[in-house]
C-alpha cells in the first residue's frame, strides 16, 4: 500500500472513496466493500482519500468529538484491506475554503475514474458538491446507502456514545469487531512494579479516546485489567495514559506494536487517597476482572 502526504499526478487509473473513516464500522465497511469489488470489475487500483486532523478537530480543538481510532489504526485497517492508495490530505484553512470544482481536480490529479461514497456525500467549501455534481463533471459514481443496527444508523457518533459508556457489546455491533487500542509498549516509571502488580505501557496513537476507566482486556492470547486515565492519585498527566497489567504473563515486550483488546469497563478511574489506598483497590479490580474472564470463557 501506498501512502501519500501529497498529491502527485497518478499514472494509473483508481476507483477512490473519500471520508474521515472514524472508527471505520459496518457502514464504512460496506463503502471498502464496494469500492473493492467495483474496482476488480473495471480493472482499477483501489484509493482512499481522508483527512488529518478531522475537520472538526482544526474548527474547534476543544469541543471536537474523540476519535474513535488513530491515523495509525486506520492505515492498518486499509492495508489489511489491500488498499492501493491512501491519500491523506492535511485539512487546513486554506483546504476548508476549497471550491468543489477545485476539489473535482484533486480527482483528476489521482486519476479517479470511478467514486465510491455515501449517498449523502458532500464536498467542497459549505458543502456545497454532491455526488450528481461529480457524475456529471467528472466520472461514474456509485453512492452506497447507508446501514442500519435495527431501526438506528450505524455512525460514529453512536460508537462514540457505546463507548464512553462502557457498551462493548454495543460498540462491536456497530463496528463489526472489538473495540481496541494500539500502540508500542514502552518503559514507565516502573511505579506498578514497585508496588507490585507489575504493567505495560502503551504509548496510543491518539491522545483522546472515548472512554476512560478500569478495564477488563486482551492483549494478544493474554487477559489483563488496564487503567485508561489520567493517573490523579500519583499527581495526575495532562493526557490519557493506557497501562496493562497481564495475568500470568512474563515475556519481555518493549518495543512491540500491541493491540489492546476491550472486552468490560470495571469502574470509573478514581482519585485515591495515597498509593496505600490504592494497592487495596487493585486487587479487587483483578478479580473482578477474572470473574468477568471466566464468563466471557464460557461464551467462546
Amino acid at each position: 500500500m501506498q501512502v501519500f502526504r501529497h498529491l502527485p499526478t497518478a499514472n494509473t487509473a483508481c476507483a477512490v472513496t473519500i471520508g474521515n473513516y472514524d472508527g471505520l464500522h459496518l457502514g464504512h465497511q460496506k463503502i471498502l466493500e464496494t469500492l473493492i469489488f467495483e474496482s476488480k470489475k473495471r480493472h482499477l487500483e483501489t484509493a482512499v482519500i481522508t483527512f488529518d486532523p478531522h475537520p472538526k478537530e482544526f474548527f474547534s480543538p476543544e469541543s471536537a468529538p474523540a476519535r474513535i481510532i488513530s491515523l495509525r489504526e486506520k492505515l492498518e485497517f486499509f492495508d489489511e484491506l489491500k488498499i492501493d492508495r491512501v491519500y491523506i490530505i492535511k485539512f487546513t484553512k486554506k483546504f476548508s475554503e476549497i471550491r468543489s470544482d477545485e476539489f473535482l481536480n484533486i480527482l483528476r490529479v489521482i486519476k479517479a475514474e470511478l467514486v465510491v461514497v455515501g449517498e449523502d456525500f458532500k464536498f467542497g467549501n459549505k458543502r456545497e458538491g454532491t455526488i450528481k455534481n461529480i457524475s456529471k463533471e467528472l466520472t461514474e459514481v456509485i453512492g452506497v446507502k447507508e446501514i442500519t443496527s435495527g431501526k438506528q444508523r450505524i455512525s460514529s457518533t453512536e460508537i462514540r456514545k457505546s463507548l464512553y459508556e462502557g457498551d462493548f457489546i454495543r460498540a462491536e455491533l456497530l463496528m463489526g469487531r472489538p473495540y481496541s487500542i494500539s500502540g508500542k509498549v514502552i518503559h514507565g516509571n516502573k511505579l506498578a512494579r514497585e508496588i507490585g502488580f507489575p504493567t505495560a505501557n502503551i504509548h496510543m496513537f491518539h491522545n483522546r479516546p472515548p472512554l476512560k476507566g478500569v478495564f477488563a482486556v486482551k492483549l494478544g492470547s493474554n487477559f489483563g485489567v488496564a487503567n485508561l486515565g489520567t493517573r490523579p492519585t500519583i499527581g495526575g498527566i495532562s493526557k490519557l495514559h493506557l497501562e496493562v497489567h497481564l495475568f500470568n504473563f512474563s515475556d519481555d515486550v518493549y518495543g512491540e506494536h500491541v493491540h489492546v483488546t476491550f472486552l468490560k469497563k470495571i469502574r470509573d478511574e478514581l482519585k485515591f487517597n495515597g498509593i496505600d489506598e490504592l494497592k487495596k483497590q487493585i486487587p479487587i479490580d483483578i478479580e473482578k476482572v477474572k470473574k468477568y474472564i471466566e464468563s466471557y470463557d464460557r461464551k467462546k
